[in-house]
């Protein structure tokens, strides 16, 4: 019983994780997108 709460408690926490991350990883991605187009046009 203590192992099915655990994986409960893993997957919420997982999901948290993962809802908490996506915004940093979409700034990240138009920020690094950005940045990227930027030196591909000075080239």
């Amino acid at each position: 019983m203590f192992r099915a709460i655990a994986d409960v408690l893993r997957q919420i926490g997982g999901a948290v994780a993962t809802v908490v991350t996506l915004p940093f990883r979409a700034l990240a991605r138009l920020f690094g997108g950005a940045s990227r187009s930027t030196r591909s046009r000075r080239v």
